[in-house]
């Protein structure tokens, strides 16, 4: 019911579309995070509506139809009354489909149903040539709210893009657009406002709310030096943040694009229904035409005027809305609901994707483990003394920002005073670095070995960084880490929702893999594994599998990305202000959580489910229809059931998929 004073939209056949109420579901941003694609039917927009001269003319012209269901029908004034009341209450969907016939848009709902109508006054059946006009406009008006209500839900939760930075300079503070702010710039965030940039807290302490990048409703205690992302919400204390990115390279501003982008990743059934709707329209209008004038022609006794009816009931329920608006709000609504969990999709494609697996395959090391791990011993040989293996440890692992190398400085406390010439990192193997004019190995078994080392392999199911200096074993260090809380139960959860195979693939040393696997109930484990080892092996599997099930591969998203790339679905973990994660990532989980990879699978699986439940509802019913329209038994009121009524019903099940928790 477009009682708004904006332009009506209009799309046609060739690009799967029939109507106003058919475009696309896609949430359109601008600066401020508003949604202009739809202005929306909140309070201030009801009362508009109310007053608008369409709201009225509408409301005359149902007064003045059931003056004229009471009137006798000997009235001469009766007609007259049909008439004025059917372009009262349909004259704009007459003005529009005249105007969009001009411009080529055949299939236009406003034409078929202008068309019906207009029909349907031809052969005398006044009241039904009224009543179904009316009551499309209605169910029009319903239809729009609820698309216009999910897409605001939607929309809301990509409602943090900030409006302005409280840039701190030497003439004072200036407020400005969050693009306009330089890299190591200051800035001031006050309570209750967004905070712009990604950046480091340099003054003060807070407690942050960062539902809308995380979906964590617990907030979050920050202070000096801790790193803030931007899109979170500071919620008790001043602070002054040291930018660390520019505005379009912030956490905020890759967030909005992922999801602006989303919608134009088609899942396999959406493109089935643009090009359904594509020949279904055209072939339903063609089938009408001859069902009007054929069968007089060949049948004895045949009457234009009943064939003629039969084919205004093809016409009404010839527009495929249901599929057209349904199919894309429940992947769209499936985007959002994950969005509101902090999972992140990518598209359509992906959510849909997840609805095949049936292999999970993790990497172990701040995935399923905390990936926080701690220095458990320290052995010295040679003479040395377990401060000095630490501090060479240290130094050797300096400039590396592995989780082991972040363990080893955590444990040394003291300064690095020394003087390191030069740093390799040795993927899979450890470190070579040259401290003092000495060249220093840190790192594991493997990379002993193929120094060819001398050593003994320790019987340990903790991590083990050997230290050798001038190719002489010095010493080593254990260095343990635990599983997750939330890792055993979420194992759990993939084998409830019938994941067949779950594998491990780490870089890890096979004592340790076990270990953690046993705890979780993981049976197949491959470790000791190089970068492109890890890709070989998941090759290895999805060629081994018998069916035609996807394979999900879930890592960190820092050193995974040739393995998260490989996979048929890529999911990073813990992706939020990580720029790996979210490029090489189909599915971006923004919290820590390893639970989340299961919720994924049921919102894709709820997605599904919705939407085959709508292809199924609308083309039986109108199959249906279209059948008793052809036989006679289905009047112009069934019709306009088939189109809006259930278009209406596919909408309101579509948006079930974001209520999931």
């Amino acid at each position: 019911m477009h009682f708004s004073e904006k332009a009506p939209q209009t799309c046609d056949a060739t690009t799967g579309s029939c109507c106003s109420r058919c475009a696309p579901i896609e949430p359109q941003l601008h600066d401020h995070g508003h949604d202009h694609h739809h202005e929306g039917f909140d309070d201030s927009s009801l009362m508009e509506m109310f007053k608008s001269w369409q709201f009225i003319t509408f409301c005359i012209g149902t007064v003045l139809f059931i003056s004229a269901v009471l009137m006798d029908e000997r009235n001469p004034l009766m007609f007259w009354t049909y008439l004025i009341s059917f372009f009262l209450v349909g004259g704009e969907i007459l003005y529009m489909a005249v105007t969009n016939l001009f411009k080529g848009h055949l299939f236009d709902e406003n034409f078929l149903m202008g068309l019906a109508t207009v029909g349907a006054f031809s052969i005398g059946q006044y009241p039904e040539g009224v009543a179904v006009m009316l009551f499309f406009r209605v169910g029009e008006f319903f239809q729009d709210l609820a698309v216009d209500r999910s897409r605001k839900s939607i929309t809301k939760l990509m409602d943090i893009r900030p409006d302005f930075a409280n840039l701190q300079s030497d003439t004072g503070e200036q407020k400005v657009n969050p693009s306009d702010v330089a890299l190591g710039s200051r800035i001031i965030v006050r309570p209750g406002e967004k905070i712009p940039l990604d950046g480091i807290i340099l003054e003060g302490r807070s407690t942050l709310d960062t539902s809308a990048l995380t979906g964590e409703s617990l907030p979050k205690e920050v202070a000096l030096g801790n790193e803030v992302l931007s899109g979170s919400i500071n919620k008790t204390g001043v602070i002054v943040v040291e930018t660390t990115k520019l505005f379009s390279e912030s956490t905020v501003s890759k967030i909005l694009d992922l999801v602006q982008n989303a919608s134009s990743k088609k899942a396999k059934t959406e493109q089935f229904i643009t090009t359904f709707a594509k020949y279904y329209t055209p072939l339903v209008v063609i089938s009408a035409a001859l069902l009007a004038f054929v069968p007089p022609l060949l049948i004895q006794d045949a009457l234009l005027s009943d064939w003629f009816r039969r084919s205004l009931v093809f016409l009404v329920v010839s527009c495929p809305c249901a599929l057209v608006v349904s199919i894309p709000l429940s992947f769209f609504g499936g985007i959002g609901g994950a969005s509101k969990n902090g999972i992140l999709v990518k598209g359509g494609n992906f959510l849909e994707a997840l609805n095949g697996v049936d292999t999970v395959v993790f990497d172990k090391t701040g995935t399923l483990t905390k990936g926080i791990f701690s220095v458990t011993s320290i052995t010295a040989l040679k003479g040395l003394q377990e401060a000095e293996i630490l501090h060479l440890a240290a130094l050797s692992e300096m400039h590396s920002n592995h989780p082991i190398a972040l363990s080893i400085k955590r444990a040394y406390t003291e300064p690095l005073e020394a003087v390191v010439s030069s740093y390799e990192e040795l993927a899979g193997y450890g470190v070579k670095a040259s401290i003092d004019g000495k060249i220093v190995l840190a790192g594991n078994d493997k990379l002993l070995k193929e120094q060819g080392i001398a050593h003994e392999t320790l019987d340990t199911p903790d991590t083990v960084v050997y230290i050798v200096v001038e190719g002489v074993l010095s010493g080593y260090l254990t260095i343990a880490d635990e599983p997750k809380t939330d890792s055993k139960q979420a194992i759990l959860a993939l084998k409830a929702l019938g994941i067949k195979d779950i594998v491990m693939l780490t870089g890890d040393n096979k004592a340790a893999a076990d270990k953690v696997a046993k705890e979780l109930g993981i049976t197949h484990v491959e470790a000791e594994l190089l970068p492109h080892q890890k890709v070989d092996k998941l090759e290895e599997l999805m060629v081994r599998k018998s069916g035609k099930g996807k394979t999900v591969f879930v890592g960190d998203g820092i050193n995974d990305a040739p393995v998260l790339a490989r996979s048929d679905i890529g999911i990073a973990m813990g992706g939020v202000g990580s720029d790996a994660a979210i490029e090489a990532a189909d599915i971006v989980i923004m919290t820590d959580e390893i639970s989340k990879v299961a919720t994924a699978l049921k919102i894709a699986h709820k997605t599904h489910a919705i939407v085959w439940q709508n292809i199924i509802f609308a083309l039986g019913v109108k199959g249906v229809i279209l059948i008793m329209g052809a036989m006679g038994i289905a009047t112009m009121w069934e019709a306009v059931f088939g189109d809006v009524g259930v278009a209406l019903i596919a909408v309101l099940n579509a948006t079930r998929v974001l209520t999931h928790k």
